[in-house]
């Protein structure tokens, strides 16, 4: 599972996400990778239709040689990095705490249909930009704009 808080200046508050389901199997990847990530910015890019500053957390695959030069192809995008070990800063993790929370006490006997749960706690949470600007001031982190003084 992979996601983001947009923001833009005079729009609401987006939520947008990707989620993959790995099947188990020797050799086969837990995890989403670069291309996961960077198919996934280059989505909200599409959507916004401008220009983004990411500010991400220190994870390997985010800081990786590869997604460097993904990043280094893609002329609209800047990013800045959270300093390690702060989730508290990352809004996203209040997204999965948020979205765990309402799963808590579900008893899944099928990963489909907990698949299923997540996607509709998610779109939830898409609805709820009042939710997601919450998250975001409960980081403590400011958005300057840009056309103030």
């Amino acid at each position: 599972m992979a996601g983001l808080i947009a923001m833009r200046p005079g729009s609401r508050t987006r939520l947008c996400h990707r989620l993959r389901i790995h099947r188990a199997g020797k050799g086969k990847r837990r995890s989403m990778g670069e291309r996961d990530f960077i198919a996934l910015v280059d989505g909200v890019h599409q959507l916004l239709k401008a220009p983004i500053v990411l500010v991400w957390d220190r994870l390997n695959t985010h800081v990786s040689h590869a997604m460097r030069e993904l990043i280094a192809e893609r002329d609209w995008l800047t990013v800045f990095l959270l300093p390690a070990y702060s989730p508290d800063l990352n809004p996203v993790e209040w997204v999965w705490a948020h979205v765990k929370r309402s799963l808590a006490n579900l008893a899944v006997v099928a990963l489909d249909r907990l698949e299923a749960l997540v996607r509709n706690r998610l779109k939830r949470l898409q609805y709820r930009p009042e939710t997601l600007d919450g998250f975001i001031a409960g980081t403590g982190l400011t958005l300057d704009d840009p056309a103030s003084p």
